[in-house]
């Protein structure tokens, strides 16, 4: 069988929805509403996909010196993935609503759990309805399946690594929000502005075309070459509010080769708890 580790088409998706090697999880959320996915995850959803709350499922808990989405604790989410029916042989399909970004931090967690057949839904629920595939509402279940995976951080960054390299130029950072939030001059979410020193920026949209779709390799290659050529993956680090859809980069990357590329987990909102850091 076909092991999809980046982006799948839904295509290909269709074609295997009555595979029982696939799993599906749908990832739709909204930052400011909190309850919006899973609302609408029981309105319409693409069938036997479960769902994974990004606060409940993908997170733990907060601190007054963690960022907005620390990473869940480990016996909690293998005891998820177990509960969602994956095993070391699933092939595993997340989705959200049009991008992929919040789905993108599943892909992270499996990958750094060492599962490497996930994949994002390439333009999400939205090219799956636009297809007139089949839908389906209310929860679904899967049978518990014994998950074996361990999370290494081989895929992570923390605040001390970020405070060592900045201005090392044998690393780069690149800050996946939005210009004007990289630039300082709007923060809709956290208590200050700005960005982390050194960082480069690209806003994790651009990985797409406008109607919402991967951009090619070949686009792909020219977006991301000028910023991370000649430095080595483990020297290609990814932030943004709070190690979420930066995830959506380390995808952009890996569709390039680059697989080892890592995630600053606490991100912006991690970095500004410390006073002392410079923005």
């Amino acid at each position: 069988m076909k092991k999809y580790t980046t982006i799948i088409s839904a295509q290909e998706l269709y074609k295997n929805l009555d595979n029982p090697d696939f799993i599906l999880i749908d990832c739709r959320f909204d930052l400011m509403q909190p309850a919006w996915g899973y609302e609408n995850y029981l309105k319409e959803h693409i069938p036997t996909a479960v769902f994974a709350d990004l606060d409940k499922d993908l997170s733990g808990p907060k601190t007054p010196h963690n960022g907005r989405h620390p990473l869940p604790l480990e016996s909690q989410f293998i005891k998820n993935c177990s509960t969602w029916g994956i095993d070391d042989q699933k092939q595993l399909v997340v989705y959200d609503t049009v991008s992929g970004a919040f789905a993108a931090r599943l892909w992270w967690l499996l990958r750094s759990y060492g599962h490497e057949a996930v994949a994002v839904l390439n333009g999400g629920f939205y090219a799956w309805k636009n297809a007139q595939y089949p839908l389906s509402q209310g929860e679904e279940s899967h049978i518990p399946s014994f998950f074996s995976g361990h999370f290494s951080n081989r895929y992570m960054a923390n605040t001390k690594e970020i405070e060592s390299i900045i201005g090392n130029d044998s690393f780069v950072m690149i800050d996946a929000r939005a210009r004007e939030r990289y630039e300082g001059k709007i923060e809709p979410i956290d208590p200050v502005a700005g960005h982390i020193p050194g960082a480069k920026n690209l806003f994790h949209q651009f990985n797409l075309t406008d109607d919402g779709y991967w951009k090619t390799t070949e686009e792909l290659q020219k977006i991301y070459s000028p910023l991370v050529d000649d430095y080595p993956d483990d020297h290609l680090i990814v932030y943004c509010g709070s190690g979420v859809t930066s995830c959506f980069n380390l995808i952009g990357l890996a569709q390039l080769g680059i697989w080892n590329a890592r995630l600053y987990l606490g991100s912006w909102s991690e970095w500004i708890q410390n006073p002392d850091h410079l923005t």
